[in-house]
C-alpha cells in the first residue's frame, strides 16, 4: 500500500488540529523563567519559558501585552496562562500567553480571583447598595495602624481641612494573619457606636502585606458596615477586594481624608453660593408676585366691582319676580282649595242648618235634647236659633209618632 504523500504545511497544519482538539492544551498555566525576552515595536511580546530541563517558545500580543501591571524581563519566574499552538510558517509549537503574572503573586492572584468573583455572585460588590457620604460628618472612625504614615495623614488632614469634626481611631494590625482578626475586631468597635462614616485602610506594601485586606472574613465585615465606609489599602494601583466592598475607594489614606471631610472654606463657599441663590431665588419670586398684584389690580372687576354686582343684583331681581309669582299661584291654589272645603263644612254646620229655621234645644248642661224624654217638667232648657237664643221652661212634654212632644 503505496503511503500519503503530505506537505510540510499539511503536516503543520494536522498537528496544529490535534492541538487545537485537545482540551488540556486548550488552557494552560504554566510556571517558569523568561529567557530570550524581546518586546517588538508592534507592542507583540516574545519571549521563552524555561525550568531546569526544558524550555517553550512563547508569544503575548500586544491587546494581552497591555493589560500587564508590571514590566516583564530576562531571568524573572512568572506564572502565565494561554494555550499551546503551532505556528504553521516555522513548525514550531508554542505557548501563546494571555495572562501573565510574576510567580510570587501568582498563587495569590488566583485566590484573589476566586473570592471576587464568589462574593460579584452574592451581590456583596453591587453598585445598587453604595451609600453616599455624609455632606458634613460629625463623628469619623478609624481603623488603621496606630504607628504608620498613614494615621498621621489621617489626622493632620482632617484637622487641617475641619478641625471641629470629631475623630475616632480604634487601632489594628493592617498585615499578616494577625491582621484579619484584628481589622474586624477594630471594626465592630466602631459599629457598636455611631459613627457618620469610617475610613479603614493602611499605607503602601507589597501584595503580600496588602493581603489581609483581600481576607473573606475583612471583606465582609466591611460590606456589613451600618454607615458608609471608604477604603483606602495602599497606593492608587493597589486595589483589594475591600476596595469592592466599601461604598467609596480612595487611593490613598490621605485622599480618604480629603473625600471624607469637606474643607472648611470649601463649605464657607458653598454656603455663601446656597445663600446667594437662596436670596435670587426669593428676589425672583416676590417679583413674579409683585407682578401678579399688578396684574390682579388692573382687571376691570376689580376696578370696578359693582360690575360684577350688577350682573349679580339682575339675576336676583328675576329670581325674586319668579319667586313671587310662584309664592302668588300657590297662595291662590290654596285659597280655592279652602274656599271648597268651607262650604262643605258649611253644609255639614248646625248653623247652616237652623238658618233654614230650625233651631236647637239644649240643656242648661250643654247637652242637646234629641227627644222630649232627655227632659223633665219645669226643668229650664237653651233654645239657639240663627240668631240669638231662648230660655224656656218645659211645662209638658208631648211624644209625637210614638214619642211624646215638648208644650213650652
Amino acid at each position: 500500500m503505496q503511503k500519503e504523500i503530505l506537505s510540510v504545511s499539511e503536516i503543520n497544519l494536522y498537528i496544529k488540529k490535534l492541538l487545537q482538539q485537545d482540551g488540556r492544551m486548550s488552557s494552560v498555566l504554566v510556571r517558569g523563567e523568561i529567557s530570550n525576552f524581546t518586546r517588538h515595536s508592534s507592542g507583540h511580546l516574545y519571549f521563552s519559558l524555561k525550568d531546569t530541563t526544558g524550555a517553550i517558545k512563547c508569544v503575548m500580543f500586544r491587546s494581552n501585552a497591555q493589560r500587564l501591571q508590571f514590566q516583564p524581563g530576562h531571568g524573572m519566574e512568572v506564572l502565565v496562562s494561554g494555550y499551546v499552538s503551532v505556528y504553521e510558517r516555522d513548525g514550531v509549537y508554542q505557548l501563546y500567553v494571555e495572562q501573565m503574572m510574576a510567580a510570587g503573586a501568582g498563587t495569590l492572584h488566583l485566590a484573589y480571583e476566586k473570592l471576587k468573583k464568589k462574593l460579584e455572585g452574592e451581590g456583596l460588590f453591587d453598585k445598587m447598595n453604595k451609600r453616599s457620604l455624609p455632606f458634613l460628618p460629625r463623628k469619623v472612625g478609624i481603623v488603621t495602624s496606630p504607628t504608620g504614615a498613614a494615621i498621621r495623614d489621617l489626622l493632620s488632614i482632617i484637622h487641617r481641612r475641619n478641625a471641629g469634626i470629631s475623630v475616632y481611631v480604634v487601632p489594628a494590625i493592617v498585615q499578616g494573619q494577625e491582621g484579619i482578626a484584628s481589622i474586624c475586631q477594630s471594626l465592630d468597635v466602631l459599629y457598636q457606636h455611631d459613627m457618620d462614616v469610617i475610613i479603614v485602610g493602611r499605607g503602601g506594601g507589597s501584595l503580600e502585606e496588602l493581603w489581609c485586606f483581600n481576607e473573606e472574613a475583612v471583606v465582609r465585615k466591611i460590606a456589613a458596615s451600618p454607615v458608609p465606609i471608604i477604603s483606602a489599602v495602599g497606593h492608587e494601583t493597589d486595589v483589594t477586594l475591600a476596595d469592592f466592598a466599601a461604598d467609596v475607594r480612595a487611593a490613598t489614606p490621605s485622599m480618604a481624608a480629603e473625600v471624607a471631610v469637606p474643607e472648611k472654606k470649601q463649605l464657607e463657599e458653598v454656603l455663601s453660593l446656597r445663600q446667594r441663590t437662596l436670596e435670587q431665588r426669593f428676589s425672583s419670586l416676590l417679583l413674579h408676585k409683585k407682578q401678579y398684584l399688578e396684574h390682579l389690580a388692573s382687571h376691570r372687576l376689580l376696578q370696578k366691582p359693582e360690575l360684577l354686582l350688577q350682573d349679580r343684583q339682575q339675576l336676583l331681581d328675576e329670581t325674586n319676580e319668579k319667586l313671587e309669582k310662584a309664592i302668588q299661584l300657590i297662595l291662590a291654589q290654596k285659597k280655592q282649595e279652602f274656599a271648597a272645603r268651607a262650604e262643605k263644612l258649611n253644609a255639614l254646620s248646625p248653623l247652616h242648618v237652623l238658618g233654614r229655621g230650625y233651631a236647637l234645644c239644649q240643656k242648661e248642661n250643654g247637652q242637646v235634647v234629641r227627644s222630649a224624654s232627655d227632659t223633665a217638667v219645669g226643668e229650664r232648657v237653651q233654645i239657639v236659633l240663627e240668631k240669638g237664643c231662648l230660655t224656656a221652661s218645659v211645662l209638658d212634654r208631648e211624644e209625637r209618632h210614638g214619642r211624646k212632644g215638648i208644650d213650652l
